[in-house]
């Protein structure tokens, strides 16, 4: 416990020299203006789409929910909760928010104490005359004493943020947990989508699994008509081996769907953090016609991106790092207050001295060889960088949602001519089979009929699948359900105020 010296010391002067400081401080270096990013008025492949209303066409939230597929409904949340990537953007979060508290540490004094405790004494020493003019130990010169020394002592340290460089750092942290926080948006869209791209992969390939073997029955029920036109003398042996071989092949073609099938299972088990024996998707079929997804306003990427809004967070974290950099020309001034006890006794109130200090000290580099003008070079330098950055992820952000918005379209227009083929070819199948019984065409018509049949369904089947793949594609683009306004809760504990309004020496 200080004396009451101090304590009226302490609170007569450090409100005078600390609070005024802080509150009329200003902050040194430049304030923080969002640059300017490359906007387009529209989109140059969205003609056929029309902006939803009043904002933009992205679900919120679970934005696969646009696929109404229940096994898909139940496997994305799994990413947002066991992703291992998912949980180390978490945890790099959760370091932002403490470096911005352990910036507000440096806005308040320091207190320490010490308590050190001595024991010390001398011992009793005797002398005893012998012959000769010789000395000896015996007489008794001294009873000795032995004691005990208390110092319980206590001291305040305070560096005032008069040129607010602790305030900029403070503010540079709170930028960076923004962004930390918009990654770790962007590492849970990005896994999802990932995901969903792997379900669609693997819906895709037991579609056609279920195409090809469906197409095996219908190349037995061939071989069956061959083998009788064979056994009635009215074909040769090679059609009834082309027959079968048809049938083989197909069987194959097959079988062959099961590796790619469970690599994507795999691939789904370690996006929502299992191993893959621990996960098993049932099979199903791909669906048909993927929901369309308006993409808003080009404007409207700016809050629904991310990875933009992170992009833009770290140019406000680097702005404030200039400011940083600047404070280094200017004094930093220190208030200093120590005070104890000094005697036999461990209670303060009973010692025979009190000790006191307060003092204030101003320190500022009078020569360092151009080492802050370079700091300084160096964090504007680094902010350009950021801007620059921002940007091109900006231009990034346009050119993907371009692309899927061009892939859409082709692939619609794609897939409506190839299901008139596909058609097509099951008429002529069906025509020239009905014939081949009849007598009136070679096997070979038939056969390359058949083989034109399967090749257009596995293109309406592939077409169908990337439809599916543009369509994640272009919601994770448009930024899924992510809404940068969400950054507005990273913010900084109201610790500044809380000095402001009360007495920097709390009661002592």
């Amino acid at each position: 416990m200080l004396s009451r010296p101090i304590r009226s010391l302490l609170r007569k002067f450090l409100p005078a020299l600390g609070l005024p400081a802080l509150l009329a401080a200003c902050s040194v270096g430049p304030d923080y203006v969002k640059p300017a990013a490359p906007v387009p008025p529209k989109f140059k492949e969205s003609r056929d789409w029309r902006p939803a209303r009043p904002r933009d066409g992205a679900d919120r939230g679970a934005w696969w929910s646009v696929y109404r597929d229940a096994e898909l409904n139940r496997l994305l949340p799994l990413v947002q909760i066991d992703n291992q990537n998912v949980a180390a953007a978490v945890a790099a979060h959760d370091q932002a928010d403490a470096l911005i508290r352990e910036a507000q540490a440096s806005l308040f004094p320091t207190v320490s104490g010490q308590y050190p405790v001595t024991r010390s004494g001398e011992g009793a020493g005797v002398l005893s005359s012998g012959g000769s003019g010789t000395t000896a130990l015996g007489t008794n010169l001294s009873h000795g004493f032995a004691r005990t020394l208390f110092y319980p002592q206590g001291s305040i340290g305070w560096t005032l943020d008069i040129w607010g460089k602790v305030r900029r750092q403070i503010e540079s942290n709170v930028a960076q947990a923004q962004s930390d926080s918009a990654l770790l948006a962007n590492a849970t869209l990005s896994a999802q989508a990932q995901l969903a791209v792997a379900y669609f992969n693997l819906r895709y390939e037991d579609s056609l699994r279920a195409v090809l073997l469906r197409t095996v029955k219908a190349y037995q029920e061939t071989q069956r008509i061959t083998q009788n036109q064979y056994n009635g003398g009215t074909v040769s042996k090679a059609d009834l081996i082309t027959a079968e071989t048809q049938v083989l092949n197909t069987q194959a073609q097959a079988i062959a769907t099961d590796a790619p099938r469970q690599q994507y299972e795999h691939a789904i088990a370690v996006l929502t953090g299992r191993p893959p024996v621990e996960l098993s998707v049932p099979r199903g079929a791909l669906g048909r016609n993927p929901p369309a997804t308006p993409p808003g306003l080009p404007s409207t990427l700016l809050e629904r991106r991310p990875d933009i809004a992170a992009a833009e967070r770290t140019v406000a974290e680097q702005n404030a790092l200039i400011g940083v950099a600047v404070a280094a020309y200017y004094p930093s001034l220190t208030l200093s207050a120590a005070g104890g006890f000094e005697g036999p006794n461990a209670f303060p109130f009973l010692a025979a001295y009190q000790i006191w200090s307060l003092g204030a000290a101003a320190a500022d580099p009078l020569f360092d060889a151009g080492l802050r003008s370079a700091q300084v070079d160096s964090a504007k330098a680094v902010w350009r960088q950021s801007v620059a950055t921002y940007r091109q992820t900006v231009l990034t952000a346009f050119q993907q949602v371009e692309d899927e918005l061009v892939a859409l379209r082709v692939y619609s227009k794609e897939l409506r001519v190839q299901e008139k083929a596909r058609d097509e070819a099951a008429e002529a199948v069906r025509v020239y089979l009905n014939q081949y019984r009849a007598g009136t065409v070679a096997f070979t018509t038939v056969v390359v009929a058949e083989a034109t049949l399967l090749a257009d369904e596995e293109a309406v089947l592939a077409t169908e699948q990337a439809l599916f793949v543009a369509n994640v594609t272009l919601i994770e683009a448009l930024g899924g359900g992510y809404d940068a306004q969400s950054l507005t809760a990273e913010q900084a504990p109201p610790l500044i105020e809380a000095v402001a309004r009360s007495s920097p020496i709390p009661p002592l």
